[in-house]
């Protein structure tokens, strides 16, 4: 059994395609055909199904792909712990960041290039559920996510800031002259939200079942960029993170509220996933936003000027 034949495996069951994995892995198909076909035989098992194209897995390759996926994280942070001493990580460091936590990611890059001027890093706009299979998947390093709801298991986290909510209105709409506003009025105004796959929208759900109201927004959109383009040009309001609304603010022809029956505030930080060996990528990540000129960075997302969490 050859790592290169995991790779090759590993590749096409993420990509789904014969020659966009052979790509990927930078050898022909014929090659990356032939490496799979020695590792089903070293295997004594067929992986992979196939009908003149790639069709998908087979039972036993779902099984075995997990385990390929930690062989080759393992394989790769053995080869970085053999390497020179003083010398920083190479490569992708790839953090997947749900979109409420997107003001924060630029907090991470100027101190990572500190300590490791030679890693990339990557950042990849994700669901907290997406960012969940992505990590057990060893597709990503880290994740940038709420860690209190909806919270994931067999993690290390760290939190960045605690997210509270605006109201996001049109400037000269009817809640013009407003200093604040209800969750009910919230409600029952006409809106643009984000889409239920998000666990944004999902928290906003429950604070308004919490009051007995049941929100029926009239646009969604999996971008915040699309929602407050329907509000500036339009006559929608929506329901946004602090750290977006900080930035909205500063448009005139949004105006932003806060809520005078303030919902709990929800914890966004880091996760890792919580395994011995950790990985580099990982472990570099953790250390960053550990590190005190990071809290200094990302101080303004907490604007109740709240310490971070200890690690968990």
């Amino acid at each position: 059994m050859q790592i290169r034949h995991l790779r090759y495996f590993v590749t096409l069951a993420r990509l789904g395609h014969f020659r966009r994995a052979a790509e990927s892995c930078s050898v022909t198909q014929p090659t990356l055909s032939a490496g799979i076909a020695s590792l089903e035989t070293a295997l004594g098992v067929e992986l992979v199904r196939r009908d003149r194209r790639f069709v998908g897995l087979t039972a036993e390759g779902e099984a075995a792909l997990p385990w390929a996926q930690q062989m080759l994280a393992d394989c790769d942070g053995m080869l970085r712990a053999a390497g020179k001493p003083g010398i920083g990580l190479t490569g992708r460091l790839r953090l997947g960041v749900i979109p409420a936590a997107m003001p924060a990611v630029g907090a991470i890059a100027p101190v990572l290039a500190t300590d490791h001027p030679d890693l990339q890093l990557v950042i990849l706009s994700m669901t907290s559920r997406e960012i969940e299979r992505a990590l057990h998947a060893h597709d990503i390093d880290g994740g940038v996510t709420y860690l209190e709801n909806e919270p994931l298991g067999g993690v290390i986290t760290w939190t960045f800031y605690e997210e509270r909510y605006r109201f996001a209105t049109p400037a000269d709409g009817p809640f013009a002259g407003r200093s604040a506003i209800s969750w009910a009025e919230a409600a029952a105004a006409p809106l643009c939200l984000l889409t239920r796959d998000m666990q944004n929208r999902r928290i906003l759900d429950a604070q308004m079942a919490s009051i007995g109201m049941e929100v029926q927004p009239r646009a969604t959109a999996n971008s915040y960029t699309a929602l407050l383009s329907m509000v500036r040009m339009g006559d929608l309001s929506s329901i946004l993170p602090h750290s977006h609304a900080g930035t909205a603010e500063r448009d005139p022809a949004i105006r932003i509220l806060p809520f005078d029956d303030p919902s709990p505030p929800q914890a966004v930080g880091l996760v890792v996933l919580d395994r011995h060996p950790m990985s580099a990528q990982s472990r570099a990540v953790l250390s960053c936003v550990r590190s005190a000129d990071f809290r200094r960075r990302v101080a303004a997302l907490r604007d109740d000027g709240g310490a971070p969490h200890e690690p968990s």
